[in-house]
């Protein structure tokens, strides 16, 4: 399985947005949509603001597989989902420190149990 070159992480994580572009059923790449990373230890997670609404969201549901973009790093991935409450503690933590500056109105719901329900792990493939 592939991982993250300590670079990457670090370019994805200081990046303030990625680009992400599911998969759809026949092989081609979706138009590109730019969304919050964020980082906890070696990993990379993204998670919808719509919830289950956000179409980029149900799109990699159904593939578990796109491309992103962010901070000079382009990267096949797959998306696989993340619903260890530990981890998840340590990933609004995460979006709460990174995002600060845009106030509660755009943090809180990356942080609500809607958001929550989609977190994504990027692993790069």
């Amino acid at each position: 399985m592939a991982t993250w070159t300590s670079e990457e992480l670090s370019r994805i994580e200081a990046a303030d947005e990625l680009e992400i572009a599911p998969r759809r059923r026949d092989g081609t790449l979706r138009k590109p949509v730019p969304i919050w990373v964020v980082r906890t230890g070696d990993d990379l997670f993204v998670r919808s603001y719509k919830g289950y609404d956000g179409a980029w969201f149900r799109a990699a549901l159904a593939s578990h597989e796109g491309h992103i973009r962010a901070g000079g790093v382009e990267k096949d991935v797959t998306f696989t989902e993340e619903a260890d409450p530990d981890v998840n503690e340590r990933i609004e933590a995460a979006y709460r420190a990174k995002y600060h500056r845009y106030g509660p109105t755009y943090v809180d719901p990356m942080v609500a149990a809607q958001a929550r329900a989609t977190t994504l792990k990027l692993l790069p493939r």
